[in-house]
């Protein structure tokens, strides 16, 4: 008999990094104009299946696109992580932090970027942040990642 016990966790910050609803009607749109074509193109088929199959299809890669979340918890024994989809980094050994504007993100991606850094880029989310890590065991010197708010998830990380 196995001992499974859940552990109580206090979410101290969470985020989706979800696509920008405007994406959503371009998307579909895109996905309606293909299916036109197939439907135009292939008299056999019935003239609603090109849109029944490609309208979800659509919307299952926009949602897709979004599932990235980005939480800070911390477990009952008081240990706080930060977790960005199944990765995760304890908050001891992170030595700094800071936020990355819009602005600095194309030279922070680029020629300044370590290529041993763990990177959670979303182009379509503007700001960044920066977790550099003191931890002898693990090579990755710091962590870079998409959030709409930075100092929030910060504030929280050090709380």
């Amino acid at each position: 008999m196995s001992d499974t016990r859940a552990t109580a966790q206090t979410v101290r910050y969470r985020e989706r990094l979800t696509v920008p609803l405007w994406w959503w009607l371009p998307g579909l749109g895109v996905a309606a104009l293909i299916a036109l074509e197939i439907n135009q193109g292939i008299r056999a088929l019935p003239g609603w299946l090109p849109y029944a199959v490609l309208l979800p299809v659509a919307a299952v890669v926009l949602l897709g696109l979004g599932r990235t979340e980005l939480r800070v918890v911390t477990a009952a024994d008081g240990q706080t992580e930060l977790w960005v989809g199944n990765a995760h980094l304890p908050t001891a050994v992170i030595s700094r932090t800071a936020e990355v504007p819009r602005s600095a993100k194309s030279a922070a991606l680029g020629r300044q970027l370590d290529p041993a850094a763990y990177v959670v880029h979303r182009g379509w989310v503007g700001p960044m942040a920066l977790l550099v890590l003191d931890d002898p065991d693990d090579p990755t010197p710091y962590w870079l990642i998409s959030t709409k708010h930075p100092d929030k998830v910060l504030a929280a990380l050090r709380a």
